[in-house]
């Protein structure tokens, strides 16, 4: 398959026919190959106006989201960057693309195994991943000049936002599970203000802070 062209398919159709016009977050989708970052099985989808299982329960999501939330953090290229759910690792790739330093929590060791594998193999070296609750955040790096929570979550959890640098920027998304609505938090001389971008809807943000494991019962 011509995976180039799909992905330039996906940037002009998915992207910036939705409104997505930051120069360098649209650059850095004509580049990372997506396809790498799904099952083999499901590649002739990568660049599906979808989200895409990648297993345990989890997925990778959908390009613009991807694109969206990114788009949110406002990134210059000199952030340090902590990223809630590496997941398949493209969210992670497309971070480090764009910032300086990016830290990722991923709770499935499989999952993050797999990705920080991925990663090192294309040559991102500009990313650290770790295994643990991402409700918790990854406090031995903080502050971050950004944080991306790629859960729903149904309420911010307390430990990303002290976690977030003063003038710092988080995207979220919060709501139920079943739907949630993404959000961007600004913090400012230590009180936080939030705005919603976008309707969405992720799998549970699961952990002290967050959902718990049996979600679907609750």
């Amino acid at each position: 398959m011509n995976y180039k062209r799909l992905r330039q398919g996906m940037v002009k159709d998915q992207l910036i026919a939705r409104g997505i016009s930051d120069e360098r977050v649209l650059a850095v989708f004509y580049k990372v190959e997506r396809e790498k970052f799904v099952p083999s099985d499901l590649r002739k989808d990568a660049y599906g106006d979808f989200p895409l299982s990648i297993g345990e329960g989890q997925t990778i999501s959908q390009p613009y989201m991807v694109a969206l939330m990114t788009q949110s953090l406002e990134l210059k290229g000199c952030e340090r960057v902590l990223e809630i759910g590496t997941g398949s690792g493209y969210q992670t790739a497309i971070l480090t693309e764009l910032s300086e330093q990016v830290y990722s929590v991923e709770r499935i060791k499989s999952l993050a195994q797999k990705a920080e594998s991925l990663l090192k193999k294309l040559g991102y070296s500009k990313v650290k991943t770790f295994v643990s609750d991402g409700t918790m955040g990854w406090e031995e790096f903080s502050p971050y000049d950004r944080i991306l929570v790629t859960a729903g979550a149904k309420q911010v959890p307390q430990p990303l936002v002290n976690q977030l640098k003063d003038e710092g920027i988080m995207v979220i998304p919060v709501g139920n599970v079943y739907s949630q609505e993404l959000r961007v938090i600004r913090k400012k001389k230590g009180r936080v203000r939030s705005t919603t971008v976008e309707r969405c809807i992720f799998v549970p943000l699961i952990g002290k802070y967050g959902w718990s494991e049996n979600v679907g019962a609750e």
